[in-house]
């Protein structure tokens, strides 16, 4: 390479100079900075407080569990009403989830991990680690608890720490905005989705305060819950007429976009909700792409930025021991690299942009399959769902599966965002100093002239594969009255004959960019669980997608709306049943002091019509178990070969009459308890 190929630099460098060119300004060097509110003491006193806040709702509890005398599902600090079933209040929780989340993403670079001590051995540093890891979850374990117990204690203490929390945490970025980890200013933008959740709770408390949801709680359980009532309402409204594939091959093509837009974009439907894990993946899956681009921006940007600033004369003579001569002038040299420096920002910022683009659009698209893939299974499709014809019970598995799906979605979406980062870099750099730059300068043409080499092949290929098609097109298909036949057979062999060599040729190409969409696809999926990577037929070899699968399974055996809403509604007609029994007897009371006034014939008549309900809904509530795909897999039948037991997630004839008898046998033992049916 000599100075002449670099002549018409000479423009640019001096654009370059008066408009993009850095000022030599020295590196700012941030020191260590102790915030007047020490970290080490806040920790320890808000441990305290929040262990005195878990004591007292300990207390607070189990008088309130003495008063009700146990009833089975009262709450307590252990058993907090079933955080994460469908109908809590899920701000509250995926707020604790996130907080858990942003502390994970500084402890990856934090020199004191576990904030309870100042020792800084790197011996020790792994040690705190694992220890921070169980130490952030009990620490904000109460503001989850606060708000699940519903009682107005929970709902004042919840307020004191997560205001505590925020107070603490703004003072300390207001005493200390820059830190010298990274860049500057990364331990303050990392915190602002702390001090959201924070604000949000501090918020949500007081407001649950205001609403007096104390009275309310027992309208405001899982089983007595509105939704699962309107789920069912909405599944026995009549359904419009579906169109038929005549009209939806006459789509438009703006339909056919629009129709494809709205498939990644997910939109809140009335009377389907998603299962709250699947939410709390999704708002920390969202807060994924921001930490890990914010991480990935701020661990390569500044080293990039120091890079540019070093540049000195001295780089013509470190590139002039690799035979590289960029141009005779060494200021010449200096502009030419400090562009290719700024070149090479530029496309690793478009890399991590795009990365955090796609991770966002695949986000959303799984968010819509999540609530096709549930309609799907509440509506007993499960072999459509898994493809094979597996049980459907519960499994050690799927528990295990259900437990870890948000972690092991998080983390894989983190793990595919680096990977996408660096393939899109990689293939930003090929682009720009391999076909922009070189165009746009007229200079370094090697790749393009390698491709220019090599246009007999690439005209062969064409005319090739042109061939095929318009012969194809044009000789080899029939049409005969709306139908396509094949016809010129003997001309068809001939030409598969004489191309065969050329398809050979046609073949290699056809691999070579086999392997590049395969992996573009796996790259730009990997984030996703709700997919597998591998073969329709080799997919339970993956591990994301069988805990995925895994999960729905515990999911829909356990958190079916319809199943819900039956069993509500017999709860509720049992709690009906025993306020008008009360009642009785409180009149009985009352008037046994007035001789005279019969209350026998009006119990046993009450009694009656009490049975009567009570055997109508047990054999609701049996019809409704046994024709409930969900529970296939806890009946005798079901261990028999899934060929010969169900069909499509149904039951063939023969395992229908075995289901039948027992149904008949299950009905007269109901009807012998209750006589009143006959």
């Amino acid at each position: 390479m000599n100075g002449s190929d670099y002549s018409d630099y000479s423009d640019y460098s001096d654009w370059y100079s008066d408009n993009l060119e850095p000022t030599k300004t020295p590196i700012e060097v941030v020191p260590p900075c102790d915030p007047t509110a020490d970290d080490q003491l806040f920790h320890i006193c808000i441990a305290a407080i929040s262990l005195v806040s878990m004591l007292i709702l300990a207390v607070a509890t189990r008088s309130k569990r003495m008063c009700q005398s146990f009833q089975r599902g009262s709450p307590s600090i252990f058993n907090p009403i079933n955080f994460l079933d469908h109908t809590q209040n899920r701000g509250l929780v995926i707020a604790a989830f996130i907080l858990l989340f942003c502390k994970l993403c500084v402890l990856v670079i934090h020199p004191v991990p576990l904030p309870l001590t100042k020792d800084e051995t790197p011996a020790l540093k792994e040690m705190w680690k694992i220890m921070s890891i169980f130490y952030y979850p009990l620490l904000y374990y109460p503001l989850l608890v606060c708000g699940t117990l519903r009682n107005k204690l929970g709902y004042v203490l919840g307020s004191v720490l997560s205001w505590t929390h925020l107070a603490i945490l703004c003072w300390q970025k207001y005493d200390c905005p820059k830190t010298p980890e990274m860049y500057k200013y990364y331990g303050l933008l990392n915190s602002l989705p702390q001090m959201a959740c924070f604000a949000f709770l501090g918020f949500q408390y007081p407001l649950l305060l205001l609403k007096g949801s104390n009275s309310d709680s027992k309208s405001s359980e899982d089983l007595n819950h509105d939704y699962y009532k309107e789920y069912v309402r909405s599944l026995l409204k009549k359904r419009p007429a579906k169109t038929s594939p005549a009209s939806k091959d006459k789509a438009s093509l703006a339909d056919r976009i629009s129709e494809a837009i709205k498939s990644y974009v997910y939109t809140p439907e009335k009377d389907f909700r998603l299962p709250l894990k699947l939410a709390i993946s999704g708002a920390v899956c969202f807060m994924a792409v921001y930490q890990v681009m914010l991480l990935l921006i701020c661990a390569v940007i500044p080293i990039l930025h120091i890079v540019r600033a070093g540049i000195n004369e001295d780089i013509a003579f470190l590139l002039l021991g690799f035979n590289i001569i960029l141009h005779e002038d060494r200021q010449e040299v200096v502009k030419i690299v400090i562009h290719y420096t700024w070149c090479l920002e530029i496309c690793y910022l478009c890399a991590a942009t795009l990365s955090g683009l796609v991770s966002l659009l695949m986000l959303t698209r799984s968010m819509v399959l999540h609530r096709a893939n549930l309609k799907e299974l509440y509506r007993g499709h499960i072999y459509n769902e898994y493809n094979l014809r597996r049980k459907s019970c519960i499994t050690h598995f799927g528990i295990v599966s259900w437990m870890g799906f948000i972690g092991s979605q998080t983390a894989v979406m983190c793990l595919a965002m680096a990977i996408q980062t660096l393939v899109f870099f990689l293939g930003f750099l090929f682009l720009v100093f391999l076909v922009i730059i070189p165009i746009l300068y007229g200079q370094n043409l090697m790749f393009l002239q390698i491709l220019g080499m090599l246009w007999p092949l690439w005209l062969m290929l064409f005319l090739v594969v042109a061939i095929q098609h318009v012969t194809a097109q044009f000789a080899f298909v029939k049409k005969d009255a709306g139908t396509r036949n094949l016809e010129n057979r003997s001309g068809l062999f001939l030409l598969s004959y004489l191309l065969f060599l050329l398809n050979i040729v046609v073949g290699v190409v056809v691999g070579l960019l086999r392997m590049v969409v395969t992996a573009l696809y796996n790259i730009i999926h990997m984030g996703r669980l709700d997919i597998s990577l591998l073969n329709r037929g080799s997919e339970i070899f993956d591990p994301g997608y069988r805990c995925y699968t895994n999960y729905l399974k515990v999911e829909v055996s356990q958190s079916h709306p319809v199943m819900k809403a039956f069993c509500g509604l017999l709860l509720h007609s049992t709690g009906l049943e025993g306020s008008a029994g009360q009642r009785i007897r409180d009149a009985e009371e009352a008037c046994s002091l007035q001789p005279g006034i019969p209350l026998v014939q009006q119990e046993k008549r009450q009694s009656k019509a009490s049975c009567a309900r009570r055997a109508r809904h047990h054999w609701q509530m049996l019809l409704t178990l046994v024709n409930n795909p969900s529970l296939l897999g806890s009946r005798k039948h079901f261990q028999l070969p899934a060929s010969d037991s169900t069909i499509n997630g149904t039951l063939n004839r023969s395992s229908k009459e075995g289901s039948k008898k027992e149904t008949d046998k299950a009905a007269a033992a109901a009807t012998a308890d209750n006589p009143a049916t006959n």
